[in-house]
Formats: structure tokens, C-alpha cells, sequence
């Protein structure tokens, strides 16, 4: 079981995080120099609560998920993360399982981008951080909804407009993704259990797969169905990070468009308040 070791140990790292370092506005009178308790909870996709209930000691045995997107919001380096895991009873997670770890690196591009909406995904293509301007444009992902293959063939919230053919051109790419992802990764059960769920829930993922399709993301144009500042249609990059099968996503408005009118507005109104939900993993 989780100690109250855990709880200390993410209260005491919450301090010592810089609000401007995590791409956050450090403006206004703060108790302490680090990140809010809320702040955390927007970084890592879990609730305030949850993270006042695991501060407190109130809540215990946090998920692998938990632990790890706390821990890339804390910008834990490789020995602090395998104590953080430890700390929650949980043995961190070895050779053959989807790296997940975020170099500090990929964090301080990610904090100069503030002005492009930035998301970066593991291998299976669960969503690991993303900067505020790109919360603002998606909207807030939490538990299962972070997985953008669970999103493309089992359907959810998607501000993501779709022609046919981008349809099938991103259940082509995603099912390759996952297709080599099994083959490097083989001991990560998280990754077979997805892929048993897609095959269960989706025809068209059941047949793509069993048909051995391969395939790779392309740049694209992708029209953002926004609720409150209209539709932008922005160019899509996915980047892939050497060594660690890290995918950065970065979305662009060509200059002097109303695109780009459209996403700087967006960059003034920022990410929706959190909805909070302690059991989001």
C-alpha cells in the first residue's frame, strides 16, 4: 500500500516547481514560491481532490497513471521518478513497457511554445502533457479519453473536424503506431489491453489490424470545432523525439488568417476550469 511517504514527497516537490517554468502565469500573491495544488491537477489530468486527498495521506494506492503524470508534471528527473513509484507502492515500470518518461528538454521546448498549442503522447498514443493553449483548443482530457486511439475507433470527445478520407488516413496511422509499439514493447500490459479493447469494441480497428496495415502520420489540415471561438482550420505536425518514441503534436495558424485571429483570442481565454473527478486516472 501507499505511504503517507507519497503524499509528502509530491507536496515537498510541488514546491519547489516554478510556476513560470511549467509554462503557468506567475502573477498575483502566492503562499508558497511552486505550483498550486490546482495547477498540478491541471498538469498531470487528475482532480483537485485527488490531489489534496494523496497529499493528505486520505488517499491511497494511486495507479501507475497517476503516478507517472504526476511525476512528469513535477519534472521529476529518472531516480526521482523510481522513488516517487516506489514511495506509492508501486515498482516502476522496466524494459519492454511504453516509455513515458519526458525529458527535461521536451519540457522547456514545450514552455517556449506558449503561443502553439503543444501536446505530447507516448507510444500507444495516451496523452501525456500538454500546454495550456493546446488544453484551450481540445479541451480538458482525463482517464480514458487521453488515449487518441481509444478516441478515434470507440468514439468521445473530439473538437476534431473529419472528412472520410482524413478518417481512414488517421485509423491507417494509428493502427500502425500500435502495431509497432506491440512489437518493441512487448511486456507493457497496459498496450495489450488496449489493443484487446479496440479489437472487441471496433470492426474497422479488428479489420485493419488482422489485415496488417501499415502506414505513418502526415502533415495535415485539421478544422477545430471551438465552442467559443468558432471554427480554425490549423496545420498539424506530429514530431517524433529520438530514443524514447515520444510524439509532440503541434498545431499552426498561417499568419494574418482569421485562424490565426481565432487562436490568438483563444490564447487570451485559455484552458476551461477543470472538472473535477477523483477517480480520474
Amino acid at each position: 500500500m501507499a505511504t503517507t511517504d507519497f503524499g509528502r514527497t509530491v507536496r515537498r516537490w510541488r514546491d519547489r516547481v516554478a510556476p513560470e517554468a511549467a509554462g503557468l502565469p506567475s502573477a498575483g500573491h502566492r503562499r508558497a514560491p511552486g505550483l498550486r495544488r490546482e495547477e498540478l491537477a491541471m498538469l498531470a489530468g487528475i482532480s483537485v481532490d485527488y490531489v489534496t486527498r494523496l497529499e493528505q495521506g486520505r488517499a491511497r494506492n494511486p495507479s501507475e497513471q497517476v503516478v507517472e503524470a504526476l511525476g512528469r508534471a513535477l519534472r521529476v528527473s529518472p531516480d526521482e521518478r523510481e522513488h516517487l513509484f516506489r514511495t506509492a507502492g508501486l515498482v516502476p515500470p522496466g524494459r519492454g513497457t511504453v516509455p513515458a518518461y519526458i525529458a527535461p528538454s521536451v519540457h522547456r521546448m514545450l514552455d517556449r511554445l506558449t503561443a502553439t498549442p503543444v501536446a505530447v503522447s507516448d507510444a500507444s498514443w495516451t496523452l501525456l502533457l500538454a500546454n495550456p493553449l493546446y488544453t484551450a483548443l481540445m479541451g480538458e482530457r482525463h482517464g480514458r479519453e487521453r488515449n487518441g486511439a481509444r478516441r478515434a475507433f470507440l468514439g468521445g470527445n473530439d473538437r476534431v473536424r473529419h472528412t472520410p478520407e482524413s478518417r481512414r488516413a488517421l485509423e491507417t496511422a494509428v493502427t500502425a503506431d500500435l502495431r509497432t509499439a506491440a512489437g518493441r514493447y512487448p511486456a507493457d500490459r497496459h498496450l495489450r489491453r488496449l489493443i484487446a479493447e479496440l479489437r472487441a469494441g471496433s470492426a474497422r480497428f479488428a479489420e485493419l489490424w488482422d489485415a496488417g496495415t501499415v502506414g505513418h502520420h502526415e502533415a495535415s489540415r485539421k478544422t477545430i470545432d471551438h465552442p467559443q471561438v468558432g471554427p480554425m482550420t490549423l496545420d498539424c505536425d506530429v514530431l517524433t523525439v529520438a530514443g524514447s518514441d515520444l510524439r509532440i503534436m503541434v498545431y499552426t495558424a498561417e499568419p494574418g488568417t482569421a485562424d490565426a485571429q481565432r487562436l490568438e483570442l483563444l490564447a487570451v481565454l485559455g484552458p476551461q476550469p477543470l472538472i473535477e473527478d477523483p477517480h480520474t486516472s
